[in-house]
């Protein structure tokens, strides 16, 4: 029996080994599936992996290959011009005058003879008030006039008589009693004149008519509205248009430059543009600075005067205020698209006679849309790379397209505007020997004596490579 028992137990040992060995192989078979398909994946991309490593080392080629490949770049050169030194503002148009016209009296309105909108003088009749009441008072107080004056005039003769008997039958005290009489008369007299001339006023005041040049706005009442000098919102504003003046502030910082002008004479040139500051608007002169700085914001608040002919400017109106100080003239200037920032500072391309780049730092003062000062760094006639800048480094060899043209190109003066006359909206960049040159805007930049933040495209680094 044990041996029928072990044999029985050999042959399920057996039958178990078998059934775990063919598991066994499909595990390796799978794990070489795999790696044969990692493989294959790796030698699917490979190919591909090539050309981007050999772009990449193109582009750090590139760097190199930049000293010794010609660059195409434009060109100007460093000349003298002038400089208009302009502090912007945003300003607010107000009226010199505003006026509520109200009624002085008490009534009801039988006309309307104002038109809204439309343009009015001192003195031109608006609206009417019913005055029968005011007539009839004054027929009244006229009547009483004549009354007292002829009781004035009895009195009168009464006491020419008595002065003239004094010595016989009327003794002093009744002279003097007669007097005073007359003298009580005349009062009573000059009560009912006043009593007219207020009447008259009154009947005046009914007759309503504009105190003030100006625009009418829209009217507050109608005909047949019972009105009375209370009322808040009258019957119409009026509103002065020409001249009109806009109120701006500057901050304290500009405060002196302006003052030190004005005290020398000087008339401040203001110009004035939409909203979007893209559009002239106006142009007039400063008139006056407040007496104070606000502590709040630093500011000080300042109010110019437009003839406004054209009514362009309204009330309440938002405009943006270019207020000319003063205009640097024959110093040294470079177009903004030279100029450059990064690790040395504000810096320039400069191109040198064997048409190698070099960097050069440069100190800048104030500037407008199109071109800077330049206080040192430079001298007059350097060439400066003005447009294909994103790829120079030091040293760098650049080509200046149609090299027949000169290239010391200067930089055109900037007149300084007459007084009256708006601001110089920026002079155009130096003269260029390859097109392309950037375009500015008409607006100047905020000016003042320290360095200036010339605007200009290319790297943010000396000797950098953006490429």
């Amino acid at each position: 029996m044990d041996d029928e028992v072990d044999k029985r137990l050999l042959q399920q040992s057996e039958q178990a080994t078998q059934r775990v060995k063919p598991r066994r192989r499909r595990g390796w078979i799978v794990l070489l599936l795999l790696l044969v398909a990692a493989g294959g994946l790796a030698v699917w991309l490979h190919p591909f992996s090539q050309p981007r490593q050999a772009a990449d080392e193109g582009r750090g080629g590139r760097s190199g290959r930049n000293r010794l490949t010609p660059q195409p770049v434009a060109v100007a050169s460093v000349a003298t011009g002038s400089i208009p030194i302009v502090f912007d503002a945003l300003g607010t148009v107000t009226s010199l005058s505003t006026v509520i016209v109200r009624p002085q009296v008490s009534g009801q309105i039988t006309q309307i003879a104002l038109t809204e909108g439309q343009m009015v003088r001192k003195g031109d009749f608006l609206a009417q008030i019913d005055d029968r009441n005011f007539v009839a008072s004054l027929h009244q107080l006229t009547g009483q006039l004549k009354h007292d004056q002829a009781l004035l005039d009895d009195a009168r003769l009464d006491l020419n008589r008595d002065e003239k008997l004094t010595t016989n039958a009327i003794t002093i005290q009744a002279v003097d009693l007669q007097r005073a009489t007359v003298e009580a008369d005349e009062g009573t007299v000059a009560s009912d004149q006043a009593q007219i001339e207020a009447v008259q006023l009154n009947i005046s005041n009914c007759h309503i008519v504009a105190p003030a040049d100006g625009r009418l706005g829209l009217r507050q009442v109608d005909t047949g509205n019972y009105v009375t000098p209370g009322d808040a919102n009258g019957i119409v504003v009026i509103t002065q248009m020409q001249p009109i003046s806009v109120m701006f502030s500057l901050p304290e910082d500009n405060l002196s430059a302006v003052t030190g002008e004005m005290r020398n004479g000087a008339t401040l040139p203001v110009t004035l543009f939409d909203r979007d500051d893209v559009q002239q608007v106006a142009s007039g002169t400063l008139q006056t600075v407040d007496n104070q700085i606000d502590p709040t914001t630093g500011t000080v608040k300042m109010r110019a005067i437009f003839a406004n002919p054209d009514q362009a400017l309204f009330p309440n109106q938002f405009v943006n205020a270019h207020l000319l100080v003063r205009t640097l003239s024959n110093v040294m200037v470079v177009p903004n698209a030279a100029i450059q920032h990064g690790a040395p500072g504000t810096f320039v391309y400069v191109v040198g006679a064997d048409d190698t780049v070099s960097v050069r730092p440069i100190t800048t003062g104030p500037g407008d849309a199109a071109a800077t000062q330049v206080l040192s760094g430079l001298s007059l006639g350097d060439r400066v790379v003005v447009d294909g800048v994103d790829r120079l480094k030091d040293g760098a060899k650049v080509t200046v397209p149609d090299a027949a043209t000169p290239a010391a190109a200067t930089a055109p003066t900037v007149a300084a505007p007459a007084v009256g006359q708006p601001p110089a909206q920026g002079a155009p960049p130096a003269a260029t020997d390859a097109p392309g040159a950037q375009q500015h805007h008409h607006r100047h930049r905020k000016n003042g004596t320290g360095g200036g933040t010339g605007s200009g495209s290319g790297d943010s680094r000396a000797g950098g490579d953006n490429g």
